[in-house]
């Protein structure tokens, strides 16, 4: 019997290393108690997989450490009993069952920390295939078959990208990894290294041989410790067993990797940015052309993908470039991974074919929304992205299809909002972010970002005035225009969508000075409904700034120029008597 703790970040932030030091102290037997990254299901955390001798396994969820003893009784007498209340439901299974999982297919299964349980898994197989069995050459054509485009937000053809840096003369070449996830709600990146880093050296092993280089980064944000931690003792691990070093595999193909510890800016996830940074300047942007391809790191010729790109490389390679083609639609194949955060009743890591639709994801993986609240909209590709109403659900997966809407693909982040949100709040959020994210090379960006979070604030406060729309779709445009790189090009999505699908909301904050969703505070009213009441006087002797009055069983006020809106009434209140509007 193997018992695994599911220890990722989001583990081991609700508390899984606790439940693994409290099973070391218990008697369990002749378990072997081991560790596993995220196998996705985040919202059911800390989770303990244990594997039966006979190939069964028992999923555990939300096991606290207390919980120590009735894991051990069961690895004694494998009495099912004990360990009932902690086993998941058959609907929660569901999050994993409806998945198709590439990227993530090891993830939440084996220990990240060591290189034998990889191995075990048909670890660095490919790369043995690619090495002493294919050329450089064939390696691409492989990765042409099977349509893998770049999975960090562009979808550019990945082929490409290396047939370019291949076939580019230079005295040295260079591939890079990019790890630096800066969108809000994005981790997809972050569990693959933490949960499969062998895989992403596999991946970068078989790019950098298709290429020709024989140096490989990994630019990493240096937010992420345990990625990082994890990724320096599989690089070590791989060379001691020498798939990483000279003369991989008895062949002439040598290749070193290294990891720099990115400076946290969200302008480094544009590459030229990245390859500044790395350099050891400012991350600002560059000029294209030139391409990385023909002159990037040190002015050489480079390759960059990001962390999911890579993962999938090996398994291409393995099952064949037809077989990753046939997944997902004519112009999008394969699976994307997304990271499902908000206000769905299952978030977590989805990993999916394209060609599926946002309700396939939203409601029949992750469940719907949650407190029977409905579906108002998400946001797909963080900042840069774009909010994709409630009617647009029946959306397909592509990169066709979701750019049709305003959003883009993007890095694989999906934020889903309930009716409570508001949509210029969001737009207002994201804007926030990109505006102080700017590196501030081009004034486009620099400036007509401050403009707009301007505009968005005095509506969101109610100082809104006729004519803010048409003012912030001018600027949109003109930033969209104006601005050098991708970030530049892409922050007013978030402000181009919701005018475009909640232009009402906007219309309700500017001429009605109200907001509908009750969110922006200085829009927002609180009362209390004297039929509900039953003067109970609990809110009146909570309230922090005595803006509640009232005797004992009267119905009770709030006087609004005393009232901070800090919502304490709302949650005191038993009878439900205090509304927000």
């Amino acid at each position: 019997m193997k018992i695994v703790i599911g220890e990722g970040s989001c583990g081991i932030a609700a508390g899984a290393e606790k439940v693994r030091q409290a099973l070391l102290k218990e008697d369990t037997a002749d378990a072997v108690i081991t560790i596993a990254g995220c196998i996705g299901m985040c919202y059911l955390e800390p989770i303990v997989d244990i594997y039966n001798d006979n190939g069964e396994v028992k999923r555990l969820v939300k096991v606290q450490p207390e919980d120590a003893k009735k894991i051990a009784e069961y690895a004694k007498s494998n009495d099912e009993s004990a360990i009932e209340s902690l086993l998941v439901s058959d609907e929660d299974k569901q999050f994993l069952e409806k998945q198709t999982r590439i990227a993530l297919r090891r993830c939440g299964i084996i220990n990240p920390e060591e290189i034998d349980d990889f191995i075990s898994a048909d670890g660095y197989t490919a790369l043995k295939k690619a090495v002493t069995r294919m050329t450089p050459e064939e390696v691409i054509e492989t990765i042409k078959t099977s349509g893998l485009a770049g999975r960090g937000g562009a979808g550019f053809p990945t082929w490409f990208k290396w047939n370019a840096a291949r076939q580019s003369e230079g005295e040295e070449k260079y591939l890079i990894c990019n790890a630096d996830e800066g969108d809000p709600g994005a981790f997809m990146d972050r569990a693959v290294i933490e949960s499969d880093p062998h895989n992403l050296i596999e991946g970068m092993l078989i790019a950098a041989y298709a290429i020709g280089a024989e140096n490989a980064v990994v630019y990493v944000r240096a937010e992420y410790p345990l990625a990082i931690k994890r990724l320096e003792r599989a690089i070590a691990q791989t060379s001691e067993a020498g798939y990483l070093g000279d003369n991989i595999f008895g062949t002439d193909f040598s290749c070193r990797m290294t990891i720099k510890a990115g400076a946290g800016a969200f302008v480094c996830g544009e590459e030229t940015a990245l390859i500044e940074s790395l350099e050891g300047h400012r991350g600002m942007p560059r000029l294209k052309p030139p391409f990385p391809a023909q002159s990037g790191y040190w002015k050489e010729p480079s390759n960059i993908n990001n962390v999911e790109t890579f993962a999938n490389v090996s398994w291409i390679i393995n099952n064949g470039g037809e077989a990753f083609a046939a997944m997902g639609t004519e112009n999008s194949k394969g699976t994307k991974v997304f990271a499902v955060t908000g206000k769905v009743k299952r978030s977590g890591l989805v990993e999916i074919p394209m060609g599926k639709t946002l309700r396939d994801v939203i409601f029949d993986i992750c469940g719907g929304i949650k407190n029977g609240k409905s579906f108002k909209a998400v946001q797909m590709g963080g900042p840069s992205g774009g909010y994709i109403p409630a009617e647009l659900a029946d959306t397909v997966i592509d990169y066709k299809a979701l750019s049709a809407t305003g959003a883009i693909m993007g890095s694989g982040g999906m934020v889903v909002m309930d009716e409570s949100t508001c949509m210029v709040g969001m737009a207002k959020f994201f804007l926030d972010f990109t505006a102080k994210e700017s590196c501030g090379k081009c004034i486009h960006c620099r400036i007509g970002t401050k403009r707009m979070l301007e505009i968005l604030t005095a509506i969101t406060e109610g100082r809104g005035k006729s004519g803010d729309i048409e003012l912030l779709e001018e600027l949109c445009l003109s930033i969209k225009d104006g601005v050098l790189c991708g970030l530049g090009q892409t922050a007013p999505n978030p402000v181009l969508t919701t005018i475009k699908y909640f232009k009402n909301e906007y219309d309700a904050h500017i001429n009605q000075k109200s907001c509908p969703a009750g969110e922006c505070r200085e829009l927002t009213k609180y009362y209390i409904d004297s039929d509900k009441c039953r003067g109970c006087t609990l809110c009146a002797r909570n309230c922090p700034v005595g803006a509640i009055e009232g005797s004992v069983k009267s119905p009770h006020t709030i006087d609004p120029s005393i009232c901070i809106k800090c919502g304490k009434c709302i949650t005191i209140c038993k009878f439900g008597a205090v509304i927000k509007k």
